[in-house]
């Protein structure tokens, strides 16, 4: 900035000489001086406004991403990309914050892809392009509720992973594709820590609980885990894990004594899947692609 005003007085004191001697040339001169004036504002503007602590670094879901080709008047298809933790939300972060987890995608924002797509008519099917090990029980449960509440049929391709929290979520699509190679399943509920005990007492730490309740701290990884404490937590974790296997049985339409024989928290390959009743085809987007025209009739251009 300092060198577009020493630029710009440098220029006006050239048009001054000049026009010391010249009527004419004086008003040119105040005239330049005016327009050299704006362009060094427009300068200090530019500059200001091309500062990163000027810029919107809060936080952005490829699912709602304004750079998304919905504008594509051929588009038929909306593709929603199902990548990486699944959260229920993510929390608004900067450029530089080291601690937040880029691959990750939050149910709402997937929600409100979906209902967007409904709301466009000229969608006529939403693909679901999965590739996540999995997240959290109430992001899967939200998804796959948005998913089975859609009025347009919605496919699901699943790549490398189709797990956990993630398969939760799609087992609600009209159908669902998987390569032979993809990892499909993992029905099951986790929440296993790490303990500190051990290398605490070794490093001559001592853990003092100051609790209102005698549950209030389970689960710290800095104190041991009592018999109650354990039984509390694999409460509420066969609680979710019924849950899980009830809407997988209901969205697969798989007896759900044979889903209890499938849930051992493993994943299989996608043709056992096919053959477990988890996906219904084997295949990668061309092939889902092909589903989607013969369903709606349509050629199909996704727009992601």
């Amino acid at each position: 900035m300092r060198k577009i005003f020493n630029k710009t007085n440098e220029l006006w004191l050239n048009f001054k000489r000049w026009s010391d001697v010249n009527i004419v040339g004086y008003l040119i001169g105040s005239i330049a001086k005016i327009i050299l004036i704006i362009i060094a504002f427009v300068g200090i503007y530019y500059a200001i406004s091309t500062t990163s602590i000027f810029k919107d670094t809060s936080s952005s879901d490829p699912t709602v991403s304004d750079s998304s080709d919905t504008t594509n008047d051929n588009c038929t298809v909306r593709g929603i990309e199902l990548h990486g933790i699944i959260a229920t939300y993510l929390p608004l972060h900067t450029d530089n914050d080291t601690n937040f987890n880029y691959d990750s995608v939050s149910s709402e924002n997937i929600a409100y892809a979906i209902k967007q797509a409904n709301d466009d008519e000229r969608i006529k099917a939403i693909l679901i392009d999965t590739d996540s090990s999995g997240g959290y029980p109430v992001a899967g449960e939200e998804i796959s509720i948005a998913i089975k509440n859609s009025k347009k049929p919605v496919v699901a391709l699943i790549r490398e992973q189709g797990d956990s929290a993630a398969y939760w979520a799609i087992s609600s699509a009209s159908k669902i594709f998987a390569s032979r190679n993809s990892e499909v399943g993992s029905i099951g509920v986790t929440q296993s820590y790490l303990s500190n005990v051990k290398k605490n007492a070794k490093d001559g730490l001592t853990y003092e609980s100051l609790s209102t309740g005698k549950f209030k701290d389970a689960g710290n990884a800095d104190k041991p885990l009592t018999v109650e404490e354990k039984a509390l937590f694999m409460r509420d974790l066969n609680i979710i894990y019924n849950n899980f296997i009830q809407d997988v049985s209901q969205n697969r339409k798989i007896p759900i004594d044979k889903v209890k024989g499938i849930a051992d928290g493993s994943t299989v390959l996608g043709q056992k899947a096919l053959e477990l009743g988890l996906v219904d085809q084997i295949g990668g987007l061309p092939e889902t692609e092909q589903y989607i025209e013969k369903t709606t009739g349509e050629t199909s251009t996704i727009c992601w």
